[in-house]
């Protein structure tokens, strides 16, 4: 089928047959519904269920993507002036507001791009009204959080929630690595020491411990799945990792209907550089290893080398809700993990908490302090 037959029938296919509305998918289900008149189309099976999800070849990809024609589909991408998000525009919305910073957005100032097709999307499960109900726990169990927080923010961000699919590297490999280091080992000897007991000398001995240190190298074989590296800026990498796992079991084969109602981000750290952090994430995983390996009572690690054998990516859309809420005229932004229900976010503090339990801890320090004193 052509790039013109294919992107022809996902319009169609997106299309209510009953009134003409734009249909969007249903979170949680497996179906597309109307807004207007509730009419469901299910999004066949055999489309949105791979095989087996599996992950590409790393060279292959990177390769590929030189004049890569194939895969790829036509959409208007909008860029923030003020973040510098770049997301898809959703069917029939002429204007909007930034999911990331709020900031207006037009659709003028768009282009209509041909876009690389993710591998994977992993559909909303959890709702608008979820996402909100998250929210509110994750709100109430803050520590040192104002007192009218809740109460205050209580359905005001609800309508400013935004579902985007956020792009993402996943990446497996299997290392081996070669290190030179060194293994403590514990010992001890005796030692004499003399103090003064009521007023009188004594001659006391106690154990000293001492470290005898060992050369030690070896290898050590570590495999890693699904090592995910966000590709948005607009998402800070610390929140981002907040927001793991995800059930990367439901992923469903890529299929433009999923987004429908929602908006994609578009990868803004390709897969070298995402590569590159994913290396990261997995170093202290196999110093931990190498650790292990040397054995002994400490453990000093001089060097290694790590070959990254069998590597493969998956390009993976992944959702989240978006939103922000004021208090005391201050914004702040929270994001729902809208596979699993994770929230975290941006939040306020109350000082007077904070004083409050710092002068407690002193008054209390005091208290202990004079009472050993007598």
């Amino acid at each position: 089928m052509s790039f013109e037959e294919k992107t022809s029938e996902t319009v169609s296919s997106l299309k209510c047959q009953n009134c003409g509305a734009i249909l969007h998918y249903a979170p949680g289900t497996n179906s597309l519904k109307c807004e207007y008149c509730g009419t469901v189309n299910t999004i066949e099976e055999e489309n949105a269920v791979p095989e087996s999800i599996h992950a590409f070849d790393y060279d292959t990809f990177i390769a590929d993507l030189q004049g890569h024609t194939e895969n790829t589909e036509q959409a208007v991408v909008v860029k923030c002036n003020s973040c510098g998000a770049s997301t898809t525009m959703l069917p029939n919305v002429t204007a909007d507001a930034c999911p990331f910073c709020a900031s207006p957005l037009v659709v003028q100032q768009g282009t209509s791009t041909t876009i690389l097709q993710p591998h994977y999307v992993l559909p909303f499960v959890v709702s608008d009204k979820e996402a909100q109900q998250y929210f509110q726990q994750w709100m109430s169990k803050l520590w040192f959080a104002p007192s009218d927080l809740v109460r205050k923010v209580k359905d005001a961000s609800r309508q400013q929630l935004k579902g985007v699919y956020i792009p993402h590297w996943s990446y497996d490999t299997n290392t081996v690595t070669s290190y030179r280091g060194q293994r403590g080992e514990y010992y001890y000897t005796t030692e004499t020491y003399t103090e003064e007991v009521n007023g009188k000398t004594e001659t006391r001995t106690r154990q000293v411990r001492h470290t005898a240190w060992y050369n030690a190298s070896g290898v050590v074989d570590n495999s890693f799945r699904d090592v995910l590296v966000t590709a948005s800026p607009s998402l800070p990498r610390k929140m981002a990792e907040i927001l793991e796992p995800w059930h990367l079991d439901q992923l469903k084969a890529y299929d433009g209907r999923y987004l429908s109602g929602f908006r994609a981000e578009l990868y803004q750290t390709n897969a070298e550089q995402g590569l590159a952090i994913a290396k990261k994430r997995m170093d202290p995983v196999i110093q931990d290893e190498i650790r292990s390996d040397i054995g002994g009572d400490e453990q000093s690690i001089d060097s290694y080398n790590v070959q990254y054998n069998e590597l493969g990516l998956k390009y993976l859309l992944l959702p989240v809700w978006l939103s922000a809420y004021r208090y005391d005229n201050k914004l702040y932004h929270f994001v729902v993990n809208a596979s699993t229900g994770e929230v975290t976010g941006d939040r306020p503090y109350s000082w007077m908490k904070i004083v409050g339990l710092i002068v407690a801890i002193i008054v209390a320090a005091v208290i202990i302090y004079l009472a050993t004193q007598q």
